[in-house]
């Protein structure tokens, strides 16, 4: 039997053999119209003259076949491959032919005295590189251009010519590596407003920009808009603010002439105003083309800012060589420094800070972490970063050489340092070489009204702050109970739904459902207003001290006016005049003269002598109060008694004294404590201490500490203008002279004053200059103490006995300090 092969089918044509690529799509739109082809009737029967031809027909039809299936298998294939998608037709059109006047050549460039201290331009400001020795690689770079625009479309490149590569020292932070801000080499191009930070994407409002990881940052906002971008590509920014353009206000990112982000919307707080282009990068050597020919052409005609018409953009003014100048200002610490400096600033944007806390803000805005615990002062914060190469101050030394050369307006604010002559002239001596006007800012004694005003604005505003950040919390808080009281509800209710499918009952829903008591989210906003105290300040107070207390004490007698002699061109005066900031100055001195800790002050060999002397009396008396507290002991302590009074009259040849069998009744409560002349008997052998407790001892025992410590204080100071201190250094000189800690916990108090309530009788303060003073005599004698406590150790208890119960006093116990060698 012959087997018969299948008909092959008829009508359909082989695919191309070299059909070009397709979708998906393609190939089922051309399969439908394969199924719409009819076959004609006069060809439905086939005749027998025409079937040897379809025999004859039948191999090659079996190979067409084969390529067909084969040609429908590569389909299927290429079906199971995602196909690319179709690339977006561009959005940008051509610029038309500019027939305005243009800017002159040369006007757009690089505005190298509107960039930071790190930027280093050459090649006619076209190629920006960047200091990076020692902490410098780890801080951003800024420059703006010379040119804003307000409208028009416009576009810039800029292209990472090299990059550097520095290695990483190792560091520490309280015991932890410190970490450098990655990445290591950063680009970021965009549009800021004119006087504003020169480093993109530090959180202000005042700028917008792409970076070369991809993203696209607004304040605090950054999102991922596009591909990273590296080494020798060149990265075109466009600027689209003509108002007829679809892409109307927005910003576009090109590599190598191909779009690589989507148009960017400019956010609403940045219009209204010229955007000068900026850039921020670290690491890298940037060029820098603002036209008027590109580097890698667009795929439309685009103008480049250095061709714009003068109608669309905004030229900042470039200050001339010869106007440069240097200024120190001269305050007090305390007394608004900082907040002068801060508006000097921002009325004059063409200065440049040189300080260490400038450092210190401009590392944290280039991403490194800001050190927690002490921070030192605002004069000169401390730098604890973990990195040696920044915490080593290399930056402060770096610029202190480097900054006068760069031909640029500086503000000096170091308080410290420019209220010391010697300090003056050495930091004016690095600018004398280069030609700067030197001036003095004087900033003491009664500021202006415009300057309190000032300082009202910045409490009201850190008020604000404050109560914002509350209420952040309490909401915060609040919705954590919501959550919590939320889950609880939910698992009762499915507890009750076991329960009752336990029970065989149908889960019964509750007849009165709680309604929901959500109160008003939209509470009345508190209105945050200054008191009456807060008015009437003429400084803000912070947290951080101006300069730390341990350094003002050292130099505060050699604070003084700048003079022309320290080589200043100009001193100026700000608040009040010269006469008037002199005597400011004196008065501010000798007050602190009173009231300033001596660091360097040591006991003198007549305190050493009797506080060794204190410590055996107390000592002894001690040991007398324990002995007669313990019945063998005190039996000892009689029979010794009496054989002295029997050996003392045999010395005088009086007749011995018979021995008495119980010691002679004394009515101590009556007895006058002032009148007994031997505190270790009061007559009939009992110590005038005998009903001691912890808390007489300690009381007794800083009477006499800070008795002495008055009387030596001034005797080793020896300085008729401060015989004493004040409260707030009581624990510096307890702990300089007895080697322990002053605490108030020991007393069981929580001010000063009622300290001294306890020990009114020893101590006072004086209540004019707020110094120490004390009640006794110079000459006092120390058993005059035991007489004291016992004194307060009898009213106490006639007050407890008449029913006062805050006449009973409990000190914590604590270790006794070991007594001085």
């Amino acid at each position: 039997l012959k087997r018969s092969r299948p008909e092959p089918p008829a009508a359909s044509p082989p695919p191309e053999p070299s059909a070009p690529e397709g979708s998906m799509a393609d190939a089922k739109e051309a399969a439908k119209a394969e199924e719409k082809v009819e076959v004609p009737e006069s060809k439905a029967e086939d005749t027998p003259e025409e079937a040897p031809k379809e025999a004859a027909a039948a191999p090659a039809e079996d190979a067409e076949m084969k390529d067909a299936a084969a040609g429908e298998e590569g389909a299927a294939k290429a079906d199971d491959t995602p196909a690319e998608p179709e690339k977006p037709k561009e959005s940008e059109a051509d610029a038309a032919e500019e027939t305005r006047p243009k800017l002159a050549e040369g006007a757009a460039d690089v505005n190298v005295s509107d960039a930071t201290l790190n930027v280093l331009p050459t090649a006619g400001n076209k190629v920006l590189m960047t200091l990076t020795e020692g902490g410098f690689q780890y801080l951003l770079a800024g420059a703006r251009a010379t040119v804003g625009l307000k409208a028009g479309r416009y576009m810039l490149e800029v292209k990472i010519l090299e990059t550097h590569q520095r290695g990483e020292p190792a560091g520490n932070q309280q015991g932890g590596q410190g970490k450098a801000p990655q990445p290591k080499h950063l680009v970021r191009l965009g549009l800021s407003h004119g006087g504003s930070s020169l480093l993109l994407g530090d959180g202000s409002s005042a700028g917008i920009c792409f970076d070369s990881e991809g993203f696209f940052t607004f304040e605090k906002s950054r999102k991922k808009v596009s591909s990273r971008f590296g080494r020798d590509s060149t990265v075109a920014l466009v600027v689209n603010l003509d108002q007829a353009s679809p892409n109307a206000n927005t910003v576009s990112l090109f590599r190598d002439g191909v779009r690589v982000s989507e148009p960017q919307a400019i956010p609403e707080k940045l219009r209204g105003k010229p955007l000068f282009p900026h850039v921020t990068y670290k690491n890298v050597t940037l060029q820098v083309n603002l036209g008027p020919r590109p580097l890698a052409p667009l795929p439309f005609a685009c103008h480049a800012v250095g061709s714009a018409a003068l109608d669309d953009v905004e030229v900042a003014p470039r200050p001339t060589e010869d106007a440069c100048e240097v200024v120190f200002p001269v305050g007090l610490p305390e007394q608004g420094y900082f907040d002068w400096v801060d508006t000097f600033l921002a009325q004059n944007p063409g200065f440049h800070e040189l300080s260490d806390r400038k450092i210190m803000d401009w590392a944290v805005k280039s991403g490194l972490w800001k050190p927690s615990g002490p921070r030192g002062s605002s004069d000169k914060p401390e730098f604890k970063f973990g990195l040696p190469a920044l915490d080593d101050h290399s930056v402060r030394r770096v610029l202190a050489s480097a900054a006068p050369a760069m031909r640029r307006n500086f503000v000096v604010p170091e308080l410290k340092a420019n209220l010391l002559a010697s300090e003056r002239k050495a930091a004016l001596a690095k600018f004398e070489a280069f030609g700067y006007k030197k001036t003095a800012m004087v900033v003491m004694g009664e500021p202006t009204a415009e300057h309190r005003e000032r300082v009202q604005e910045l409490i009201l505003a850190d008020k604000r702050a404050k109560a914002e950040a509350a209420k952040k919390r309490k909401a915060a808080e609040e919705e954590r109970k919501r959550l919590v009281e939320e889950k609880k509800k939910k698992a009762e209710e499915a507890r009750k739904a076991r329960l009752a499918k336990k029970d065989g009952d149908e889960p019964k829903e509750d007849e009165a459902k709680e309604e929901d008591a959500k109160e008003d989210a939209k509470d009345e906003e508190a209105v945050i207003e200054l008191t009456e105290e807060e008015k009437a300040m003429k400084f803000r107070k912070s947290a951080t001290p101006d300069v730390a207390e341990a350094i003002v004490s050292k130099v505060y007698a050699e604070f003084s006016l700048p003079t022309k002699e320290d080589g200043f061109d100009e001193i100026s005066f700000k608040w009040q005049g010269e006469a008037e900031c002199s005597k400011f100055l004196k008065d501010w001195i000798f007050a602190k003269k009173m009231t300033q800790r001596v660091e360097d002050l040591q006991p003198g060999q007549e305190f050493k002598d009797t506080w060794q002397a204190w410590t055996k009396s107390i000592q002894a008396w001690r040991k007398l109060h324990s002995d007669w507290k313990n019945p063998g002991a005190k039996k000892a302590l009689l029979a010794k008694r009496a054989e002295a009074k029997k050996k003392a009259a045999e010395e005088k040849g009086d007749e011995a004294p018979k021995e008495e069998e119980k010691p002679m009744e004394i009515d101590v409560e009556d007895l006058d404590v002032f009148g007994v002349e031997d505190v270790t008997d009061i007559g009939n052998g009992e110590p005038l201490f005998a009903n001691f407790a912890y808390e007489d001892w300690t009381l007794m025992s800083v009477r006499y500490e800070l008795h002495l410590l008055l009387l030596s204080f001034k005797k080793d100071l020896n300085d008729p203008d401060r015989p004493s201190f004040t409260e707030k250094d009581v624990s510096f000189y307890f702990n300089r002279y007895f080697k322990k800690t002053f605490a108030l916990k020991t007393f069981a108090v929580s001010s000063f004053a009622d300290f001294v309530e306890l020990v009114k009788d020893t101590l006072a303060v004086d209540e004019k200059t707020g110094f120490l003073k004390t009640v006794l005599a110079e000459d006092t004698p120390v058993s005059n103490f035991v007489k004291l406590a016992e004194d307060n150790r009898r009213e106490r208890q006639r007050r407890l006995d008449a029913g006062d119960e805050t006449a009973e006093l409990k000190f914590p116990r604590t270790a006794p300090a070991a007594p001085p060698r």
